[in-house]
């Protein structure tokens, strides 16, 4: 794949677990997206408490890739995630990964500061490749799953949302999607936010969206999207702990190799052989998630 002549920056979606020994293909995708290898790519780990046992498989796959420049942004505090030698490493970066861990302690530690404003600066005027995995992944979007977990059935109050860093906008990013089994956790949420679209994240898999322009699958696994606009629900009446009835709600699957571009929309380097345009039924879906923040 050429490099294009980049106008925005694309994001990499990852559902966790990705191949970091062997068949990196998502990270090879990564690379290529952030322009190559020759290219100036940062780990940022700030949702992890041990940063060089969760970099390092990083720094080790990127480096047979090719890859010369990987460093690593970590921060334990409000206060050195402020610090502007940091924040500026970030606003220079290519390609920029944030890491696995917890996705509270990461918006604990990083959010509304000078690292979390240096993120969106090199999306938008840099034209990085934002990428997250696993809690990082779930912490691209403006309203963050912050904690909960439903086995059987969508739930009331099984779940809780908190605020993320707002790079994709109305959309709730679960990870680890089908191998933890978590669409009631995430029809839980639904049932209670319908304004909100559902996005899961099977692990192995990403979700590369280029802003704009439009969306591809790729890696072993799927995307489920969710969309309960048109849903009617029992979630306002029932109480804590309670099954929730959904009649009507929206579920769409892409397996790996899926890819869909905005009406319109040209197609792109960036998103490989992806050619089509989106169906009806999740054009506005795809809207959302390639939508130009104007935070970033």
């Amino acid at each position: 794949m050429t490099t294009p002549e980049r106008e925005d920056g694309c994001l990499l979606i990852i559902g966790g677990d990705e191949q970091r020994k062997c068949r990196e293909r998502i990270l090879a995708r990564f690379v290529e997206l952030a322009g190559g290898p020759e290219r100036n790519f940062v780990l940022l780990t700030s949702a992890s408490q041990e940063p060089e046992e969760m970099a390092r498989p990083y720094q080790e796959a990127l480096a047979r890739l090719g890859v010369k420049q990987c460093g690593i942004v970590h921060t334990e505090s409000r206060e050195q995630a402020n610090d502007p030698v940091l924040a500026d490493r970030l606003c220079h970066a290519d390609g920029i990964l944030i890491t696995g861990g917890d996705q509270k302690r990461l918006m604990a530690v990083i959010g509304g500061t000078a690292v979390d404003r240096a993120l969106h600066e090199a999306l938008k005027r840099r034209c990085a490749c934002l990428a997250g995995t696993s809690a990082g992944a779930s912490a691209m979007a403006g309203h963050m799953l912050a904690s909960g977990f439903a086995e059987f059935a969508p739930e009331k109050g099984a779940a809780a949302l908190g605020a993320g860093l707002g790079f994709v906008q109305h959309i709730i990013i679960d990870q680890h999607f089908s191998q933890r089994h978590r669409i009631n956790r995430l029809l839980s949420l639904i049932a209670q936010n319908p304004y909100l679209y559902g996005l899961g994240i099977d692990e192995d898999t990403a979700l590369v969206v280029e802003r704009g322009v439009g969306i591809e699958v790729i890696g072993d696994g799927g995307v489920t999207f969710i969309d309960g606009r048109k849903m009617i629900t029992n979630a306002a009446d029932i109480g804590e702990g309670e099954q929730a009835e959904l009649i009507g709600i929206g579920l769409h699957v892409l397996p790996a190799g899926s890819g869909y571009l905005l009406p319109g929309a040209q197609p792109s380097a960036r998103l490989g052989h992806v050619g089509r345009e989106a169906p009806s039924p999740i054009q506005e879906f795809i809207s959302n998630l390639t939508k130009r923040n104007p935070l970033s």
